[in-house]
């Protein structure tokens, strides 16, 4: 119910007032209260399940078991997360808050990401294989529409809820632009060709910019939703990932095995050497995390987690798998 959403909202915010004044860990003061955990849930891409990770202290909390190879994983504000599978050509709906497979939809070819509506139960699938963006009801778990893009979909971003942006490939020519006006089944407006070979595009909070990465340059392109030509960053090597936090940016170059803090202009301010292969990144702010905001960049490559502090401190390093695709944010219990 929306008015008990609110309700909770109110009490986390008093409880994480109390927890900051009296010197304690917030994130358990309020999850206490709250009967909810902050965690990380992690793909094994090579072992089938995704492997939930306790904020905190590192812990495994649970491994969720799922169909063959889940490369992406990413959450939704309204209690859903969704894993989506390339080789089983399967998307499965986790319900976050008991951590158990609500269901598994198939019909897909290659489905890549996943990027969700902000004031919806809405997911946007990118299928490379079949050049679609689909949509999919996350209360019924189905699909609900099938919007044709003229290339490989790969990373998508939704803004406040508008418009969505698709890379059509890993490397790819040309970016999609699709806009939202009916949530359910998005419309293809314009397709673009970025200063060089993209790979991951996200929008920026402020409502005004968007960052593509680039897929062969130590490059990224900082975009002005009211137009003109992209502001041009030099970065680490590609391909890049992005996640935003405020007013602060972090930049995985999993080439690199670094995580860099950036401000929103793209001005470096620091960087934190994570595990090689920790390409992509995800942060959890105050509100999912109970007062613990949190980076999270797992490793393709070593199987770990790594989970920073926003300031760009390491927190902890596990070793969870062989290896480790993707990484989100939610709340169980």
């Amino acid at each position: 119910m929306p008015g008990h959403s609110r309700i909770r909202s109110v009490k986390r915010r008093e409880l994480l007032a109390v927890a900051l004044a009296a010197a304690v860990d917030p994130s358990r003061v309020l999850a206490a209260a709250s009967g909810g955990e902050p965690v990380a849930l992690v793909t094994a891409d090579l072992e089938s399940h995704v492997a939930v990770v306790d904020l905190s202290s590192g812990r495994v909390v649970k491994r969720i078991r799922t169909a063959p190879g889940p490369r992406s994983v990413e959450s939704s504000s309204f209690g859903q997360v969704v894993v989506a599978h390339i080789p089983a050509g399967v998307v499965t709906i986790v319900d976050s808050t008991t951590l158990t497979v609500r269901s598994v939809l198939h019909g897909f070819g290659e489905p890549r990401y996943t990027a969700m509506h902000p004031g919806a139960p809405l997911a946007y699938v990118s299928d490379s294989k079949l050049g679609e963006v689909v949509t999919i009801d996350l209360d019924r778990g189905r699909v609900v529409h099938r919007t044709r893009v003229p290339g490989p979909a790969r990373h998508l971003s939704v803004d406040a809820g508008t418009m969505l942006w698709t890379v059509l490939g890993s490397a790819a020519e040309r970016v999609a632009a699709l806009d939202l006006v009916d949530p359910r089944a998005p419309k293809l407006r314009r397709v673009f060709q970025p200063p060089f070979r993209a790979h991951d595009v996200v929008f920026a909070p402020d409502g005004e910019h968007v960052w593509i990465t680039s897929g062969a340059r130590n490059t990224l392109a900082i975009y002005r939703l009211s137009g003109g030509a992209p502001h041009l960053v030099a970065t680490g090597a590609p391909p890049q990932h992005v996640a935003f936090a405020g007013d602060r940016v972090y930049v995985a170059c999993g080439q690199d095995g670094t995580v860099q803090r950036r401000r929103l202009d793209g001005a470096p301010e620091r960087a934190t050497r994570v595990p090689h292969g920790s390409y992509n990144v995800t942060f959890g702010g105050l509100e999912q995390t109970f007062g613990r905001p949190s980076v999270v960049t797992p490793s393709l490559n070593e199987g770990t987690v790594a989970v920073l502090e926003p300031g760009g401190a390491v927190r902890f390093v596990r070793h969870l798998t062989r290896s480790a695709h993707d990484a989100c944010v939610a709340v169980a219990g």
